[in-house]
């Protein structure tokens, strides 16, 4: 089973779906450092990398796993990041939630507005009962958007990522369709 990908609207943002002309822009945020310091991956180093993802985003739209959308500003067009749904299980009516913003946008609520749509396209249209995410016990900022849009921080997974040396841990947080708040 397929799932389309979305075209979503808000006040500020409009989210579409990856084009291969997206390829230069994933590069350039998934190869920076300072971006991915809390990831459970290192930078990317060849722009390869960014031909695979796009390639990922398409194959989980054909299988129906999940769908990702860029994120563009809608006053000007510019590339703020990509948010999106992985591991939609339709039997299990659940998902995970993920997003990754370029640093020059962090700190204007994109990140919340983004996982808010998102969100509403999932409970709204997928008909989720859960969505589930994970954030580095050291992203606070990450934590904070998740709990702006409802999620409870339900246990740590202690020591479960290793990059470039660094052992981190990670906080699962879930939301849940009873407890979902759309905007109105």
């Amino acid at each position: 089973m397929t799932l389309a990908t979305p075209v979503l609207h808000t006040a500020r943002l409009r989210l579409r779906p990856f084009t291969d002309a997206d390829a230069d822009l994933l590069f350039a945020l998934h190869s920076s450092t300072y971006v991915m310091r809390y990831w459970d991956s290192p930078p990317w180093t060849e722009h390869a990398r960014a031909e695979r993802f796009l390639a990922m985003c398409r194959k989980m739209a054909d299988e129906g796993t999940g769908a990702r959308v860029a994120i563009e500003r809608a006053s000007d067009g510019a590339f703020v990041g990509w948010c999106g749904l992985t591991e939609w299980d339709e039997e299990y009516r659940s998902a995970s939630l993920g997003y990754a913003l370029d640093d020059a946008m962090w700190g204007h609520g994109y990140a919340t507005e983004a996982a808010h749509a998102v969100l509403e396209w999932a409970f709204d249209t997928l008909d989720l009962n859960r969505v589930q995410a994970e954030a580095d016990t050291r992203n606070v900022a990450s934590a904070r958007v998740l709990e702006k849009n409802g999620f409870v921080r339900e246990g740590t997974l202690r020591e479960d990522c290793v990059v470039n040396g660094d052992v981190s841990d990670s906080w699962v947080f879930g939301l849940l369709r009873r407890e979902w708040r759309p905007r109105t």
